[in-house]
């Protein structure tokens, strides 16, 4: 994990011990994907999130999410939120790409199931999006099918965070915003378990930030205020068993790690969490009474600290690990890192 994102400056965020990488694929199984689409006033992409290396129709995760505001084009929480399970690859693009992403995985999915749509049911993507179209011409519809695929493709443990994939064109507080993750290690019954979140950060006005407690916002705002426009689509992973309505109520408490960042989730906002856990596989064709394993609730306290630690962090690393850009007509979003020194009077 070593000194990375923001804790290169020396600042650690909460008390629990982050995982090997600090990434949500700390959990074991989890892959991350990325294609960048970054020339001229294209600034966007596509990232992918694998739940386990496995077949995810035939193997479904439980799952659960949450919109804490809903100004979003989010699809397939219906299905989640019906049955408990997520059965595909999770992708996240900008917001007009959410058709091109739902084909690219329907088509992955039809590729690698031949009963999907015949002698079995259909398939519930899931696509979440935010708007990146301050810096990426969004009208153009760079995000084809193809992308979708390669991302899945490129998969793998170690990925990159900031001004990469569906984060490419993205802006938080004012800055340059993007991918972020982080992961922590908590201990219940004496066996170790990952909490893991990976945000993308697109929300909030550059008054409003806050750093582990430092109103770094007022100290760096230059020029007149901003509007609070924006969104973030928070993933969280976990190997911890846990049924989906303790999910449910895990994927509530990432609203206190982006709180503690300074956001007040604004009227315009997409704010969606979507939470699932590797501990338990529900298989597609299984009948009769099923059986998994849950902690006791009187266990959940340190999950609930677990998840606002690693979503606090997410989103203060996918500022930091991010690159200035200048895009769409000129459009210019600063990267966090050229602030911090007069900030925290660190060096990098």
């Amino acid at each position: 994990m070593g000194n990375k994102g923001i804790r290169k400056y020396g600042i650690k965020i909460g008390e629990l011990k982050a995982g090997e990488n600090n990434l949500i694929t700390d959990v074991r199984g989890v892959k991350v994907g990325h294609v960048t689409l970054n020339k001229d006033d294209i600034k966007t992409g596509v990232t992918v999130i694998l739940p386990h290396e496995g077949n995810i129709f035939k193997e479904k995760v439980l799952a659960a999410s949450y919109v804490i505001n809903g100004f979003g084009k989010t699809a397939g929480t219906i299905q989640i939120d019906e049955l408990g399970t997520i059965e595909t690859p999770i992708v996240l693009t900008n917001t007009l790409s959410v058709g091109a992403a739902h084909e690219g995985v329907v088509r992955y999915m039809l590729e690698q199931n031949e009963d999907i749509g015949d002698t079995t049911g259909t398939v519930n993507p899931v696509i979440c999006e935010c708007n990146d179209g301050y810096l990426n011409n969004i009208r153009l519809l760079e995000v084809k099918v193809e992308h979708v695929l390669e991302a899945i493709k490129d998969a793998k443990v170690i990925f990159e965070e900031g001004s990469v994939g569906a984060g490419t064109g993205m802006s938080c507080y004012g800055l340059k915003g993007g991918i972020g993750s982080a992961s922590r290690i908590i201990e219940i019954d004496s066996e170790k378990y990952t909490i893991g979140a990976l945000v993308l950060s697109n929300f909030g006005r550059k008054e409003d930030l806050i750093i582990d407690g430092i109103k770094v916002g007022k100290l760096i705002l230059e020029g007149e205020k901003q509007v609070d426009k924006g969104s973030i689509i928070i993933i969280i992973a976990t190997d911890l068993p846990l049924s989906e309505r303790q999910l449910k109520r895990i994927c509530k408490r990432a609203t206190v790690g982006l709180a503690r960042t300074g956001s007040y989730i604004g009227n315009g906002s997409g704010d969606v969490v979507i939470a699932f856990s590797t501990a338990n596989r529900i298989k597609h064709y299984d009948a009769g009474i099923l059986s998994y394993n849950a902690i006791h609730d009187n266990n959940i306290d340190l999950v609930f600290r677990a998840v606002a630690e690693t979503v606090e962090e997410s989103v203060l690393n996918s500022m930091i690990y991010a690159s200035t850009v200048i895009g769409r007509a000129g459009h210019k979003r600063v990267s966090l890192n050229e602030y911090m020194d007069k900030v925290f009077n660190i060096g990098k």
